[in-house]
């Protein structure tokens, strides 16, 4: 990868299949453990985007979850979302990867999966970090969201997806990548919108199941998200999980928050801090 790091390819069989997982320093038992799963039309790899994981503070044993159903390289097969089979599709890495618990991280689309591992397996779950997840509102309906995120959709052009991502993702300057990062980003977009068939459900308020939530729990908000804003996701999770920690506020950032190096360094200081 540009950022001159080498990940480990792990693949395991899942419920779902083939699951794709890229490591960092798996095999050093001595390092807590970090299971990271992605947001809806990504990968887990945005989170080291210009090696985002150092702002972590020190070493993890990093496992970054290619989930299925998403663009990559885990195979395509997804259950129904409103079923808690995510979680026990969740559950069940764990076991393949000989970790009886770890940290989990899961932003956006991602989040959604960890509060299904937390209401399966909450043993597992040392504690739970969501970056602006996507399953304590509903989405958006807000006409400048939905012109946003629709754009690439309908017209998957290259400057479809720059629109997109300025406008819903980033808040620049404050919320950027590096050149190099962000053409990679497009790329992956445009494969993802042009040739790859998403057969994934969306994300859902999970409302009253995360009432069953009794794992700590830590949530991570952009101020200018569109897609999610924040003010209707702090409230929900304060009302409905019982175990939140803290909430966390970045004002100056986007949808894209899982690329904020300061949100990255807020949990490995928290992780430091359990």
């Amino acid at each position: 990868m540009h950022n001159g790091r080498t990940y480990e390819r792990i693949e395991v069989e899942s419920a779902l299949g083939k699951t794709h997982i890229w490591g960092l320093n798996t095999r050093d038992e001595t390092l807590e453990p970090l299971v990271i799963f992605p947001g809806a039309r990504t990968t887990a790899l945005f989170w080291d985007f210009d090696r985002g994981l150092d702002q972590l503070g020190r070493n993890f044993r990093v496992f970054l979850v290619e989930t299925n159903g998403l663009p990559n390289l885990s195979d395509g097969k997804t259950p129904d979302i409103a079923s808690r089979d995510y979680g026990i599709w969740a559950a069940g890495l764990l076991d393949q990867l000989n970790l009886p618990s770890a940290f989990v991280a899961g932003a956006s689309f991602g989040g959604l999966i960890c509060m299904k591992l937390c209401i399966v397996a909450p043993k597992r779950v040392r504690a739970a970090f969501l970056p602006q997840p996507g399953c304590l509102q509903p989405f958006s309906s807000d006409f400048k969201n939905l012109y946003y995120n629709l754009l690439p959709i309908v017209l998957p052009t290259r400057n479809n997806v720059v629109e997109f991502l300025d406008k819903a993702v980033f808040c620049k300057p404050h919320h950027a990548l590096s050149a190099v990062s962000e053409r990679l980003l497009i790329e992956y977009e445009l494969f993802a919108l042009q040739r790859y068939t998403d057969n994934t459900q969306k994300p859902y308020y999970l409302g009253n199941e995360l009432e069953h939530v009794t794992v700590d729990t830590y949530l991570l908000v952009g101020g200018k998200d569109l897609l999610f804003p924040p003010g209707a996701s702090i409230i929900n999770a304060r009302n409905k999980i019982r175990t939140l920690k803290e909430v966390m506020l970045f004002e100056h950032v986007g949808h894209g928050i899982e690329t904020y190096g300061k949100a990255i360094r807020t949990i490995g200081r928290k992780i430091n801090n359990q």
